[in-house]
């Protein structure tokens, strides 16, 4: 797959991660168990939601190139799977997709 693609496909993928950096923040504030997120796939379309507690939801976000994804969503193209849910799977990108996605990290100093 071309850079370009790569670029374009990560970059939809972090724009749903920045979105549920929001949701995590708001529901912080509630005390409940589990929230809904979205998926973080690349389908800018995409409008599936995952249920997480806030503990299963920062372990994705300990590392900067890993996204949680409704199950279907995987690109093996530019990511692989790391855990394996009933409703969702957790990735990490690869190559030139991994790297923007941790240079587009908001968790990231000067992000």
């Amino acid at each position: 797959m071309e850079s370009a693609s790569q670029e374009r496909l990560a970059k939809n993928e972090a724009f749903f991660r920045q979105v549920n950096e929001r949701i995590k923040d708001v529901a912080g504030g509630f005390g409940g168990d589990r929230y809904e997120f979205l998926c973080e796939c690349a389908n800018p379309g995409c409008a599936e939601r995952i249920t997480l507690s806030i503990e299963e939801y920062e372990a994705v976000r300990a590392n900067p190139a890993r996204f949680v994804l409704a199950r279907g969503h995987v690109e093996p193209e530019i990511e692989h799977v790391i855990e394996r849910r009933q409703d969702h799977v957790v990735i990490e990108k690869d190559g030139t997709a991994g790297d923007i996605a941790a240079k587009l990290d908001p968790r990231a100093a000067g992000a």
